[in-house]
Parts: structure tokens; C-alpha cells; sequence
């Protein structure tokens, strides 16, 4: 299916050295693989038990404890034994997807490796799991690889950055700084999470998650805010479960996020395969400028260092010349430190059939393409990452907001709104009920008061008036006011009125 983008690709690096200055060229397995979740963040926030919450099972090389125990990438994936895959016998196995981390050398090497077991989760995704980042110039030294640059790496390949904090010893170091700003240009896949949460009381954690809040928005530089999800993701009692309703509905949110992973890998791996060939067409008005502006002959190092310098002002000229946004350009800083060490004279001047492939694509190919991805999902079945933890509140009493809301009394031998029915009989023979009906306009009046929406309200009718005969009887009124309460307690509705709602004078004979 995107067999001829290596083509294209290997085309342009013999012309503008793409591949020098960013990330190498896509593999076969980079399209095959399945969707990866990258773990981030400082040591003893949670990461590797986070990964132990998930899948509810140990894995090879698995280490957890408060000081920094894991000091590995490991790429915890399906296999059909429990095993370990080093590092250096990883990046020459063609159906993984970490050949070209081989570029980050032997010190790097060492501290990678490949966690394979069967499990259910892992059918779906494959997570990563990363050192704890320390602060400190020290720490940052001895690791004897560019730990922010393998981070970027996989942050291009992998469909979602989960970045976690402690909410019990919350700060941001040096480090850990550089990092989230490695991974600009990826900020729709980063996910926040605010871990330990049930270690601290409620007034404490809204002064954290406010903290917290601020500290992102000095580094992550959107006018976004990005999404924070508050918990505790593990399987131990909660210490303070003031706030267990909030962590219930906060890990039903990421679970969900993280389960529609498998459902848009193809899109999202279209849509990194995009970003990069438009990096690719900026590189190469880039280099052919470059190359444009040096002398033949005399002052090709002088000119260099000038040219470098004045990077910024050859971006704003290509930018004005091709109409071209500023988010397509590559890091400045970035760009000026990997030029230092290229011989200018071998840059090729600028071939408008290259770009006009390019062009072609973006407007043709892709879109194509789109509309084969959209066919081949409406054909597969629902993709989503089942098993794990994933299972465990997807049925019965513990499923999320079982009992509660419209849920209440799903249990219940006895029809629930029957409790408060007597209360909203009083209210019903004051609306001049004709053989033992009221009208809509008559239930208008005091539905109103509620000061729900009228949408809301027009939805409630519907759910209340059973029968459907555009009245309300006694019953069909008191269900209506228990869907009040209901929506007016934070609930949402039902699209359709659950069996255990039904009045009893309106169910059918079993």
C-alpha cells in the first residue's frame, strides 16, 4: 500500500542528504507494526507499573521500586514465549521497527532491549518503556548516548506520548525540560498523566494540578492546554479515596483514548508520512539556497559560517518566496548545528521535477490513499485493545457509572422512581389532570423549572412519554422528574430509556 514512498524517499536523499539532517527512511516495518505507546517521564513517577497496571502481568526485565530502577528502553511487545531480545539483535531483525536505532551506537545499544510475552493487550499495541529522567549535568553525561534524541526518534514513529508527573513530589528538571521540548512538532500525541493522585487530599491535588498546568504551559508552547488525566494506575487500595469517582471516570477516559489507537494507526501513520514530505520539500529549498549562495572558488569557509548565522533570514525568504507556514521549517538551533559539519559545495541546486513528485503526491497519491484506508477499515472488523486492565470495568457492577445515574436501581426488584413517586403525585394532581393524563404544555410549566435547556427537556419527554400518546400519566410524570434529578446531579441520559425505567404499568407481560 505505501510501497512507493522508499522509492521516493531513497530519490531524495541522493539529491538534498534528507535523511543526514532528520529522521532516516521509513521501513516496511514501520507501516506493518503495530501502534506504540511511549512512556516519559522522571524516575519513580509510575511508568514501568503503569505498564504492569495495563497488561496485569509481570515482564521480562521489569525492575519497580522508588529509586531509578529501570535503566533500559524497553519495548514491552507480543511474542509467543516470554523472553528477552537485546538490544544489538533488535536492530537487525527486519520485522521490528528499531533498525535505524542502530545510528545511536553501542552505549545506546546496551540499554535497549525488547520485553516479548503472550498477552491479550499486546495483540494491539506495543508500549515503550524508558529510563527515569534524573536531573542534574552528571546524570545527563554518563548515560553516553543523546537521551533526547532517541526520545525524538520514537516520538516520530509512535501513535501516543503518555508523559507522567507524581502528584505527590511534582517538579519539572532541567532534563526533563529538554525533553517535552524534543518532542515540539508531536504535541497532538502527547497525553499528560497526574500519577499517585490518591496520596494527597483533594485541596492539595487542585494546587498541584494547577502547578502542574502552569509549569506545561511554560514548556509546551500551544495555546492548547494539553490533556491531563488524574489517578492512581495501579491495582492497590487507594490511600485518600475522597476522589475516587474522579479517578474512575479520568481512567475510563484514557483507556478509551488509548483503545482507539488501533482504530486510527493507518490514518496517523499517513498523516506522519505527510509532515514528512513536507519537511522534505522545506529541506530542499533549504539546501538548493545554500548551495545557490556559495562563491565558487575563494571564501567557501567564510561564507559557510555566514550563511549558517543567517539561517533564520534564508527561512523567512523561502518562506515569503514559496508561501510556505513557519511549521514547516526544521528547529533553527537544530538545523545550524548539524550544517557546521557539511561540506556545502556537495549540496545540489534545486530540481523542480523532485518538487513537483513531491506536489503530485500530496495533492493525488494521498488522497487516494485516504480513500483506501477508509475502505479497508469499514471492511475489517472494530479494532480495539482488549484484555488487561482494559477488561476489568468494561461489564458488570464495576463497569464505569454502573448503579449510577440512569443506572440506579438496574438491581432493583422494585421499580426505582417508585421512592420519590409519592412527592411527585402531589405535584401532578395540581396540574389539572384530565382522565388521569396531563398535557404537554401543563408538564411544560413545571419541567421548566428545573432551568434545564430545552433540548434537554425535549429529550426528557421523549424518554418519559412511553406510550407515546403526547401525554403524561402518573408514572410517565414521575419518570420524567427522575430524569431531572438525574441530569441535574451531573448525569448523563440514556439515548434510550433502560428496561429498569420502564413503569411497571407499561412493561410488557414476560
Amino acid at each position: 500500500m505505501f510501497s512507493w514512498v522508499s522509492k521516493d524517499a531513497r530519490r531524495k536523499k541522493e539529491h538534498y542528504r534528507f535523511h543526514d539532517f532528520h529522521s532516516p527512511a521509513l521501513e516496511d516495518a514501520d507501516f506493518d507494526n503495530k501502534p506504540m505507546v511511549l512512556l516519559v517521564g522522571q524516575y519513580s513517577t509510575g511508568k514501568t507499573t503503569f505498564i504492569r497496571h495495563l497488561i496485569e502481568q509481570d515482564f521480562p526485565g521489569m525492575r519497580i521500586g522508588p529509586e531509578p530502577t529501570t535503566d533500559s528502553f524497553i519495548a514491552v511487545m507480543h511474542g509467543p514465549t516470554e523472553g528477552v531480545v537485546p538490544g544489538n539483535a533488535l536492530v537487525v531483525d527486519p520485522r521490528r521497527p528499531f533498525r535505524k536505532l542502530n545510528a545511536f551506537g553501542n552505549a545506546f545499544l546496551n540499554r535497549f532491549m525488547c520485553a516479548q510475552l503472550p498477552n491479550p493487550v499486546l495483540d494491539s499495541i506495543s508500549i515503550i518503556d524508558t529510563p527515569g529522567i534524573l536531573s542534574g549535568e552528571k546524570q545527563r553525561i554518563s548515560r553516553g548516548y543523546d537521551f533526547a534524541a532517541v526520545l525524538e526518534w520514537f516520538a516520530e514513529r509512535v501513535d501516543r506520548i503518555i508523559l507522567l508527573f507524581d502528584a505527590h513530589k511534582l517538579d519539572i528538571s532541567d532534563e526533563f525540560s529538554e525533553v517535552i521540548k524534543a518532542l515540539k512538532n508531536h504535541e497532538d500525541k502527547i497525553r499528560v498523566v497526574l500519577n499517585k493522585a490518591d496520596q494527597i487530599e483533594t485541596q492539595q491535588l487542585m494546587r498541584v494540578y494547577g502547578a502542574l498546568m502552569w509549569s506545561l504551559g511554560k514548556i509546551i508552547n500551544t495555546p492548547e492546554v494539553v490533556r491531563v488525566y488524574i489517578g492512581s494506575f495501579w491495582s492497590h487500595p487507594l490511600l485518600i479515596p475522597d476522589n475516587r469517582k474522579l479517578f474512575e471516570a479520568e481512567e475510563q477516559d484514557l483507556f478509551k483514548d488509548i483503545q482507539s489507537l488501533p482504530r486510527n494507526a493507518a490514518l496517523r501513520k499517513l498523516n506522519d508520512l505527510i509532515k514528512r514530505a513536507r519537511l522534505a520539500k522545506v529541506h530542499a529549498y533549504i539546501i538548493s539556497s545554500l548551495k545557490k549562495e556559495m562563491p565558487n572558488v575563494f571564501g567557501k569557509e567564510s561564507k559557510k559560517k555566514e550563511l549558517v548565522n543567517n539561517l533564520g533570514e534564508i527561512y523567512q525568504k523561502i518562506e515569503r518566496e514559496h508561501q510556505i507556514s513557519p511549521g514547516d521549517f526544521p528547529s533553527l538551533r537544530k538545523m545550524q548545528e548539524l550544517l557546521q559539519s557539511q561540506d556545502f559545495s556537495k549540496f545540489q541546486a534545486l530540481k523542480p521535477k523532485l518538487l513537483d513528485t513531491v506536489d503530485d503526491m500530496l495533492a493525488n497519491d494521498i488522497a487516494r490513499l485516504m480513500v483506501m484506508v477508509r475502505q479497508e477499515e469499514s471492511l475489517m472488523p472494530a479494532q480495539a485493545v482488549k484484555g488487561g486492565a482494559f477488561e476489568g470495568t468494561m461489564n458488570g457492577p464495576f463497569g464505569h457509572g454502573y448503579g449510577e445515574g440512569a443506572g440506579e436501581g438496574i438491581d432493583d426488584v422494585e421499580w426505582v422512581v417508585g421512592k420519590d413517586k409519592p412527592t411527585y403525585d402531589e405535584i401532578f394532581y395540581t396540574l389539572s389532570p384530565v382522565n388521569g393524563k396531563i398535557t404537554g404544555a401543563n408538564a411544560k410549566k413545571e419541567m421548566v423549572k428545573s432551568k434545564l435547556p430545552n433540548t434537554v427537556l425535549g429529550k426528557i419527554w421523549k424518554l418519559a412519554d412511553v406510550d407515546r400518546d403526547g401525554l403524561l400519566d402518573d408514572e410517565e410524570f414521575a419518570l420524567a422528574n427522575h430524569l431531572i434529578k438525574v441530569k441535574l446531579e451531573g448525569h448523563e441520559l440514556p439515548a434510550d430509556l433502560p428496561p429498569h425505567l420502564i413503569p411497571p404499568s407499561k412493561r410488557r407481560p414476560q
